[in-house]
């Protein structure tokens, strides 16, 4: 059977990434409005309602008022917003999160795209602190830059018509970002975590490092028994893959047009840099929902993927 699936926000950055994984699969029958109907509620609404799978890339505020419009129990929803990230009764879709978190997916009918942050963040935290090798209490920090395209049509914007001069700007400098709450919530954290993000002069691609003094944690664990729960956490994996510590530098645009994430631990005994490579349009956003659609629709979870 065909699932039928309306992207609400199609017209967005994360909603045209989707459609170009979506082009040429005919196990999907996508529903779609022409402008003067996307800004119909009625129309919005009957395309919500038709739907088996929907997936908002919208504002907050917009995606929140998209639920409202649902009116019947069987039309599933993909909410790419940071609206639902750490809220009850949302799953949250980070099929490599943990242990079961795929078939969790597969069941639930409302499911949170993770952020672009916190999925780097994520794959590198939460498997040691569900080893015991990271305290849920340790004072952790996130060193993280992002291609401009993580800003939307308006930084976009910005970048690209000259009113923008920067190579790289750090940003949230108040320690308040919306993806704070969801790093510390799903990493199993009992603080939240300090969050240090920047965007640069790249128009995809991302890292995302976090720095652990090795020395300090308790039981002293090396740099090689921290990539073992990494490389045994993401062995059955395909989209994340730990790399080996040979590389002499690390590139934003490493992961730039895939869907893949890599991890790696460099330094030595006594201090280790932990890094993520991604694409903030890939695996920190289209990649992920479409990673979450086929989950939810029973198809294969890479398809239409970026390898």
């Amino acid at each position: 059977m065909t699932a039928r699936l309306f992207i609400d926000g199609a017209a967005g950055t994360t909603g045209l990434e989707i459609r170009e994984r979506l082009a040429g699969r005919d196990d999907l029958a996508l529903i779609t409005l022409d402008d003067a109907q996307r800004k119909n509620a009625g129309a919005r609404r009957d395309a919500l309602n038709a739907a088996d799978v929907v997936i908002l890339c919208l504002p907050d505020d917009a995606a929140r008022e998209a639920i409202t419009l649902i009116d019947n129990p069987n039309t599933r929803v993909i909410d790419a917003s940071t609206a639902h990230r750490v809220a009850e009764d949302w799953t949250y879709g980070m099929a490599e999160l943990a242990p079961g978190q795929q078939a969790a997916i597969a069941g639930a009918r409302f499911v949170s795209n993770p952020g672009c942050y916190p999925t780097g963040f994520l794959a590198l935290i939460a498997p040691l602190v569900r080893a015991g090798l990271v305290p849920a209490d340790w004072p952790l920090s996130i060193n993280a830059v992002s291609g401009y395209s993580g800003g939307g049509k308006a930084m976009i914007a910005e970048f690209e018509d000259g009113s923008e001069a920067t190579a790289f700007r750090g940003y949230a400098l108040g320690l308040a970002h919306k993806h704070v709450p969801e790093m510390q919530r799903h990493g199993g954290l009992s603080h939240p975590p300090i969050f240090m993000p920047a965007v640069a002069r790249t128009y995809r691609g991302m890292v995302v490092e976090v720095p652990l003094p090795l020395h300090a944690l308790p039981g002293r664990p090396n740099r090689a028994a921290i990539e073992a729960v990494l490389a045994e956490a993401y062995a059955d994996t395909p989209l994340v893959t730990v790399a080996p510590d040979d590389a002499s530098l690390v590139r934003i645009e490493e992961n730039a047009g895939t869907d893949r994430l890599t991890l790696r631990v460099c330094g030595h005994d006594d201090q280790a840099r932990l890094i993520a490579t991604l694409d903030n349009l890939g695996k920190g956003a289209a990649g992920a929902a479409v990673q979450n659609l086929n989950i939810m629709a029973g198809l294969d979870p890479l398809a239409g993927l970026k390898l």
